[in-house]
């Protein structure tokens, strides 16, 4: 078995947006069950304002990344569909939340711990 991804979709009452939160190891594989996730949520109301969160990911691969927004911008999306949103982590700044049971803030990718272990070792 491979990298496994968990999402949590939140969507706002008033319909105006729908938040895709993303937590685990995003691959080039493995984004592949993100898509009708996001063309779900983008078909759920016209106009809907839809964010993908991978901010809380222990790593994401950069060529998932692209092969999410290509999906994204060539699926058909209901008429009115805006572009979708994709939030990354910033790897210069240290989130403010850990994983539980851990010292590894969310979004640092696990090789960055052991760096950053040696280093204060």
């Amino acid at each position: 078995m491979g990298p496994k991804i968990a999402v949590v979709v939140q969507v706002d009452l008033d319909g105006r947006q729908v938040r895709i939160v993303v937590t685990g190891a995003v691959t080039e594989i493995n984004q592949q069950g993100l898509c009708p996730v996001i063309g779900r949520a983008r078909r759920l109301v016209p106009g809907i304002r839809v964010v993908v969160d991978l901010r809380p990911a222990e790593s994401v691969e950069p060529a998932a990344v692209d092969l999410l927004r290509w999906s994204a911008e060539h699926e058909n999306a209901a008429a009115g569909a805006q572009k979708v949103e994709f939030l990354l982590a910033d790897r210069g700044a240290a989130p403010a939340t850990t994983i539980p049971g851990t010292t590894r803030p969310v979004g640092l990718p696990v090789a960055h711990e052991a760096r950053r272990a040696e280093v204060t070792a």
